[in-house]
């Protein structure tokens, strides 16, 4: 294997000792390949990172600030809470089978990845990152627009996400609640992005398991305000209308392609 690249290959071992190495026995996993020693490491990271975020938030806004944030007719029940778990966990393994082969093509070579910052220096990076993400922006934009408007894609993909069309059935926990295939989808521009941009390989790998945490904050029906970020405010607001807000971190590419529409405008007005 050429040098450059294992780097990478003891970049992602290392990785897995970490993961594996404190939570199963050695016996389990010493055995197995690299490629599944991978998998079920992002598996464990990924189901850790869900269940810590969702509780975590969960705990914050419906317990410590009760009725602080959201109305109490606006909480979730234990119900619905449960059923987005249920659907995220089958969905989980397949789920984390997308970042296990980024990382099989990182390790060999077939995208633009580099393995160190001062390998292109800070300003490199910087530049690298942001064109990475307006990749990821959009790609994810038109991904979950044509989610909606290819019929098919929609009944037998999506729909399963949008089953949670009102407050009161959305929460942190339905974040990562999508048929497995439509997940896998919508982490696609991902690693489209790979291939068209030089990427770090840490960072790519940290904003694919970030999502778990930004997708939890969309969910929670709690409006930020924070301009220009596609918040929990405008994703309601894609839950209740399936027409809108179908931008990722950012509202650009809704403004841009003429569907956004701002919590404000929903909002009742006051008597003058």
């Amino acid at each position: 294997m050429d040098d450059y690249l294992q780097l990478f290959m003891d970049e992602t071992s290392l990785y897995n000792r970490i993961v594996l190495g404190n939570l199963l026995p050695e016996t389990l996993w010493d055995p197995l390949p690299h490629f599944i020693r991978t998998w079920v490491r992002n598996c464990i990271g990924g189901t850790l990172l869900y269940f810590i975020s969702g509780f975590l938030w969960c705990f914050y806004i419906y317990h410590l600030k009760r009725n602080v944030y959201l109305p109490k007719d606006a909480i979730p029940s234990t119900k619905a809470m449960l059923l987005q778990i249920f659907v995220a966990m089958k969905a989980m393994p397949w789920y984390c089978a997308f970042p296990t082969l980024s990382e099989y093509m990182v390790e060999n070579g077939w995208t633009r990845c580099f393995s160190k910052i001062t390998d292109v220096g800070w300003p490199a990076y910087l530049v690298y990152l942001m064109v990475y993400l307006v990749i990821v922006e959009f790609g994810i934009y038109w991904m979950h627009r044509e989610l909606h408007d290819i019929k098919p894609l929609y009944k037998y993909l999506h729909a399963t996400h949008h089953i949670y069309n009102k407050q009161n059935t959305l929460s942190p926990f339905a974040g990562l609640a999508f048929h497995p295939l439509d997940g896998i989808l919508q982490a696609v521009p991902h690693v489209i992005a790979l291939f068209l941009v030089p990427t770090h390989f840490t960072t790519h790998i940290a904003l694919l398991f970030l999502e778990a945490i930004w997708t939890a904050n969309i969910h929670d029906c709690i409006d930020g305000k924070i301009w220009p970020v596609m918040g929990a405010g405008y994703h309601t607001i894609h839950h209740t209308t399936y027409r809108h807000n179908y931008g990722h971190y950012t509202i650009w590419m809704d403004w841009m392609f003429g569907t956004l529409r701002d919590p404000m405008d929903d909002e009742p007005k006051k008597a003058t």
